[in-house]
């Protein structure tokens, strides 16, 4: 299963699923929201899948959401809004373990799923950002909760609020992901630890991640908190002046954003 935009394919145990719009840096639009939940859910069922494997291109992950497209499709009361919650609601309940390859940008929520994955391999040109605040809005995907318990308040507020880009390495040490890797080694890493990891007796598997993960209903709260108050700013005077700048930037030419 795939569109244009994501590539979904299933074998030797992963599940892999690689985004391919890099005319847009990977910016997430309605139809990719869709087709990438629907792959996790595939996934998910399936009994030869042991493990998700989230993919982006080479030299970017994923630049956000598009903002061009969210708008286009009515906004928060469009399907677009719909489909971007669908997959928010989704990634705490994923069983199955997730490892995610990343080489270049990881902007917004390119950044927040990787609070979601067990293990996330980047390489060493790969930057993490996230300007929800600069654009009038408010962190989504549970990170308000998962970035200060990874991170540290410090870090967490510097990464959600002052919007700080943040370095591979300073990533690595803030606990946010697994190693930092050659450019071109990022897929192969990722692919490697996920095959180990689907050779894995599996029931033990889904016993130690749960345990690892403890009790997921303050994150399921987080996130429909987070949803609450992203669209009572979406409709403020300072996301809309902010989205009016953003789309009307001359140089702009991917529509992404948080």
């Amino acid at each position: 299963m795939s569109i244009d935009d994501v590539e979904v394919r299933a074998g030797e145990g992963m599940n892999i699923i690689r985004l391919v719009r890099p005319a847009k840096k990977n910016a997430l639009s309605t139809a990719m929201y869709r087709a990438i939940s629907e792959g996790l859910e595939a996934g998910e069922r399936d009994r030869d899948v042991r493990v998700h494997v989230l993919l982006g291109s080479d030299g970017v992950f994923s630049a956000g959401n598009d903002l061009g497209d969210f708008l286009a499709q009515g906004g928060v009361a469009g399907q677009g809004f719909d489909d971007g919650l669908r997959f928010l609601r989704l990634l705490p309940m994923l069983k199955k373990p997730i490892v995610a390859g990343v080489d270049g940008l990881a902007v917004g929520v390119g950044t927040t799923i990787l609070f979601h994955c067990d293990l996330v391999y980047a390489s060493g040109r790969s930057s993490f950002s996230t300007p929800f605040v600069d654009l009038g809005l408010v962190p989504e995907a549970g990170s308000s909760l998962l970035a200060p318990q990874r991170l540290g308040y410090a870090r967490a507020f510097e990464l959600l609020v002052l919007g700080e880009p943040f370095s591979a390495e300073r990533m690595l040490s803030a606990g946010l992901i697994t190693a930092v890797v050659g450019e071109g080694e990022f897929e192969r890493t990722a692919i490697d630890a996920a095959r180990r990891l689907a050779a894995k007796p599996a029931a033990a598997v889904a016993s130690s991640r749960s345990l690892l993960r403890g009790d997921l209903v303050p994150l399921g709260e987080r996130i429909e908190a987070e949803v609450r108050l992203f669209k009572e700013r979406l409709s403020s005077v300072e996301a809309q002046a902010a989205f009016t700048a953003f789309l009307h930037k001359p140089t702009r030419d991917d529509g992404a954003a948080g």
